[in-house]
């Protein structure tokens, strides 16, 4: 009788991906990238990093979101514990968001995408311009 190999499955600091692999699961990525880049996201997590602690109507003027997308977006960050929510128990209530300490660790990914940018973003730009091919709809 053959032994059955197992599907491999990618570790956590795998990136080499194999023909074989399906790509809708195996890459290691996705989740963080799913997580991480909503969109929204990326900013409310930035402007907490940078400003501190924020008011709801302070992030909603600082990164120029509708209060219903925003509202959405915090619900989200709270319960994937990247950014906590606290109620204060005054009239009229406040309540005062602010990045975690597991938001704060995507400190160094924003970082690494930011070098990369500046590395390579006028490469990018220089090939949109040179592309002839069909526009994407």
């Amino acid at each position: 009788m053959p032994n059955a190999t197992p599907a491999r499955r990618p570790g956590p600091s795998t990136w080499c991906p194999q023909p074989e692999d399906d790509p809708a699961t195996a890459c290691p990525i996705s989740p963080v990238v799913d997580l991480v880049f909503s969109r929204w996201t990326t900013p409310i997590l930035w402007v907490l990093q940078a400003h501190g602690t924020q008011r709801f109507v302070e992030l909603e003027r600082r990164i120029g979101v509708t209060p219903k997308v925003l509202t959405q977006r915090l619900r989200q960050l709270e319960r994937d514990g990247l950014v906590q929510r606290r109620i204060y128990a005054e009239v009229p209530p406040r309540v005062e968001y602010e990045i975690t300490e597991l938001g704060s660790s995507l400190q160094a990914v924003f970082a690494a995408l930011g070098e990369w940018g500046d590395a390579h973003m006028d490469d990018v730009e220089r090939s949109r311009a040179d592309y002839t091919g069909p526009l994407p709809r």
